[in-house]
């Protein structure tokens, strides 16, 4: 059977590709650990080509379309920012074009905005996710390294914040604070203990010390130091995003194990999509869009 189209998610430190079929479904995948931070100047071509080959032969003119890192400047070719409001169309008209054997590569440009208060942000690949998600108006929340909330208005990406949650979390895991942690982790007494932390009067920059403090005090499990941490510093991603956006719930686009954090500090009631499903349909809107 022909394929639609091949979509890829090229970010830093993975290399996801999916066969789409005419009817939009999936007809093969792959993955690897071949994220733009691994490939040598000029072998991006040569990666693409060894790992679609199967895919490339069975149709000699099927498209390619990537969203990801791999359009930055540390990746295979820069394509430039889309600034806010941005409609899939805003991103199909920012596409950068490039061939390979005789396939349209199609590069999805990221997105950027500036806020009232003048702080510049950039996204890419989020807005892919966030175009895909099915959320016409509303908040989107995108957890990880860098934590996406982005708002939608009449499904064009209107807004967004970046926090560097999952960032903060790897440095404050490898810290000395967080030498007393113990594996296995015990997740639920330092959510628990987090969520209370973040509350509590001086701030998060007291609070993290807490990890230590309480562990010393015998107040906390050693074993529940990182989820402690991890959760104070959701709970503060939380407080900044209501900031900005209000007491609104938002859409989760997350999997395992941020769906599970981020909705139990959201409440009752949020709605989660999972990734995958939106990065495709992100795809199929913009290839589809006038």
């Amino acid at each position: 059977m022909s394929a639609s189209f091949i979509a890829l998610d090229w970010g830093t430190t993975r290399l996801r590709g999916w066969l789409i079929a005419p009817d939009g479904s999936v007809q093969d995948a792959i993955s690897s650990d071949e994220g733009i931070q691994v490939v040598e100047a000029g072998g991006f071509a040569a990666l693409l080509r060894a790992r679609l080959a199967p895919w490339l032969a069975r149709d000699a003119a099927v498209p390619i379309w990537m969203a990801g890192m791999v359009g930055s400047r540390n990746g295979w070719i820069e394509v430039p920012y889309v600034s806010t409001p941005c409609s899939a169309a805003d991103l199909r008209r920012g596409a950068l074009r490039h061939e390979l054997d005789g396939h349209d590569v199609w590069l999805v440009p990221g997105v950027s905005t500036r806020s009232d208060d003048g702080f510049f942000d950039v996204m890419r690949g989020e807005e892919t996710l966030a175009l895909g998600a099915g959320v016409s108006e509303g908040l989107i929340c995108q957890p990880g390294t860098h934590s996406k909330w982005i708002e939608m208005r009449d499904g064009v990406i209107v807004s967004f914040a970046t926090f560097i949650t999952g960032e903060i979390y790897a440095a404050m895991s490898a810290s000395f604070i967080a030498r007393l942690a113990a594996t296995p982790e015990n997740p639920e007494p330092g959510a628990r203990e987090g969520r209370i932390a973040a509350q509590a009067r001086g701030g998060v920059l007291r609070g993290l010390f807490q990890a230590r403090a309480r562990v010393l005090d015998g107040a906390l499990p050693a074993a529940s130091v990182k989820p402690f941490i991890s959760s104070l510093l959701v709970a503060e991603e939380m407080a900044g995003a209501r900031q900005l956006y209000g007491s609104r719930l938002p859409t989760l686009i997350a999997a395992p194990p941020h769906d599970g954090l981020y909705a139990a500090a959201l409440g009752a009631g949020v709605g989660v999509v999972n990734p995958q499903h939106a990065l495709l349909e992100g795809l199929k809107r913009i290839r589809a869009a006038a």
